[in-house]
This record gives C-alpha cells, structure tokens and sequence, in this order.
C-alpha cells in the first residue's frame, strides 16, 4: 500500500489566505499537489489555552492541519532560538548571534508540541517530511513517543561548516537530532559537506559508504536536492502582468530609463545594504548612468520583533 505523505513545517499556508509567500511553501504544496496528503504545522495563532486537536481544513487531496501556540513559549522559540540564534549562525554571521538557555528550553518545548499533536493525526505507515531550522528535534520527540515510521527532513538554509557550528552550545545535540532523521536534505554538496564535518567530530565512529552513514547502529541517507522557484510560474504570472494597468504605469514612469529591478525577503543575509552601495558606486564610476537608470528593490517586512532586522530597516530607508 502506498504510503501518507505528511509534511511538516512551522507555519503553513492555508489554501483561503492567497498565494503561499515563499520557497519552501511552493515546494512542500507542488509535493503534495503531486501525491496526496497532509500538511501539519502552525496556524499563526498564539494562545493561552490551545485546542487539544489539530484543526483540520481539506482542499482537494490535501487535509492541512494547523495548531496554536503558546503565547509564553512563542516568542522565546522563534525570534529567540531559531530566528537569533539558529538563522544568524547558518547564515555566517556570528556577529548577529544570541544564546540564551531560556530560548532554547522554549524551543525544545515547542517542537515537543508539535510532536504530540502531529502523533494524534499520524498513521503507521505514513512518511513523515520535517523542513526546516525550527524542527530539528522533530525526528527525536517523534521518536520517543514510539513513532516508527520513516522520517525525513530537509534543510532550506545552508549549513555551517563544524567550525562555525560549535559556537552554539550543545551542538552536539543539534547534530544527534539530525542523526535521527533517516534521509537528511540540503541544497548544496557544500553543506554535505558541512554536515559530514560535524558529524565526523560528534560521532567520530561513524562509518561513511558513499552517501550514506551509519551512525550508533542506524543508517542516515544524505543528499542535495536543490530547490528554487516556480520559473514557469513567474513567467506566466510576468506575460499575464503585461496589460496591467499598474504595470502600464510603471513603465510610463521610467521616461525611457533602464530598470534594475531586486525582489527579497527584509534579512540581513540578502546583502541588501551591499546592493544599494553597489548601485551608488556604479553611479559615481559610470557617471553617465545617472538620470538613465532606476533601481527598484521590492522588499517585503519580515521578523520585524528582532532587533537586527529593525536595524537593516532604518540603514535602507537611510541609504535610499
């Protein structure tokens, strides 16, 4: 029998609420499209008292199944641990790094939340896909509540080399829960390769075969399965924009100047700032592109409860 497809990820994107806003929506939702399924995560709720069931929405053949969250425990596990401690650190930025016990106690909490309320929903046999930073210890409290199935995850940031990794406390214990996956996914060789660096100081009795190790008895699959965005997509979305009328007008604005044209995420990691000195640098290198050139960065707002983004806020707006 063909096994349940069940994604898991921290938010999810309910078919009601428009288009999915990034990569890793587009992803797990063209899987499931493909293969039927469930996809489980947060709803983007907080409370004091949570429903003691995950609440479930069925659209075509995929049931997405969404649960609250701990006001108290929230903010410590996101803007906290993942988002202050993990992002920076993935990202080479050691810099913008934050450790605080509290935010890791409230991360370990949270992901055993969504361990308990996922086993309600799960079957047996069914495939368990884990993505992202914010769910590392997912595949561990499954686990412990004697989830047997198989269990997948995937990265959708880069990993850091063991180097840069062992800044964090308890780092060992980061790559032991990924160690509890049966297949892990990166995007690039390089980040294999960067996870085989940790592993390899966690667990120096690891045995390699090509891509796959054995690790305290158990086989742990690695592999890069790069990941972009829908281009047939954009191109429609851009041949259908065409006509439009704020398109239309757009273009009428330009008074015959070139367009360099930037679409990212508020993040630190996006080079941003280097971008807009870069346009000025080329301004003042290539004289005569000025007055003939616009650049337009569309950037949406994200994360805007941690400090560093508020930051790189007020440096743009500063340096436009």
């Amino acid at each position: 029998m063909k096994r349940r497809l069940v994604c898991v990820s921290n938010r999810i994107s309910l078919p009601e609420r428009g288009a999915p806003p990034g990569g890793l929506a587009i992803g797990i939702l063209s899987a499931l499209r493909h293969t039927g399924g469930v996809w489980f995560g947060w709803s983007g709720e907080t409370s004091d008292t949570p429903p003691l069931k995950p609440q479930v929405t069925v659209r075509d053949n995929i049931r997405f199944a969404t649960i609250d969250l701990r006001a108290s425990e929230f903010e410590a596990y996101y803007n906290g641990y993942a988002n202050g401690t993990l992002w920076p650190l993935f990202h080479y930025f050691p810099s913008l790094f934050h450790h605080e016990q509290a935010h890791h106690d409230a991360y370990e909490a949270v992901n055993a939340t969504f361990a308990r309320q996922l086993t309600k929903i799960l079957k047996p046999d069914d495939a368990v896909w884990v993505h992202d930073y914010q769910l590392i210890p997912l595949a561990r409290q499954l686990r412990q509540l004697e989830f047997r199935g198989p269990i997948g995850f995937f990265l959708h940031i880069p990993f850091p080399h063991v180097q840069v990794l062992r800044v964090l406390p308890n780092y060992d214990r980061l790559v032991r829960d990924l160690c509890d996956y049966d297949l892990v996914g990166f995007q690039t060789e390089d980040d294999i390769a960067s996870f085989r660096s940790a592993v390899e100081r966690v667990r120096p009795a690891a045995v390699w075969t090509d891509s796959t190790a054995q690790v305290d008895g158990r086989n742990v699959k690695v592999g890069a399965f790069p990941i972009g965005m829908d281009v047939e997509q954009v191109a429609r979305t851009a041949n259908e924009s065409v006509g439009d009328e704020a398109m239309q007008r757009m273009t009428e604005s330009l008074h015959g100047r070139k367009l360099i044209i930037g679409i990212d995420r508020l993040d630190y990691s996006k080079g941003l700032t280097e971008r807009f000195g870069a346009f000025e640098q080329c301004l003042v290198t290539f004289p005569e592109n000025r007055g003939a050139v616009t650049f337009l960065q569309v950037t949406p707002l994200s994360r805007t409860d941690v400090h560093a983004y508020t930051e790189i806020r007020a440096t743009l707006e500063q340096m436009a």
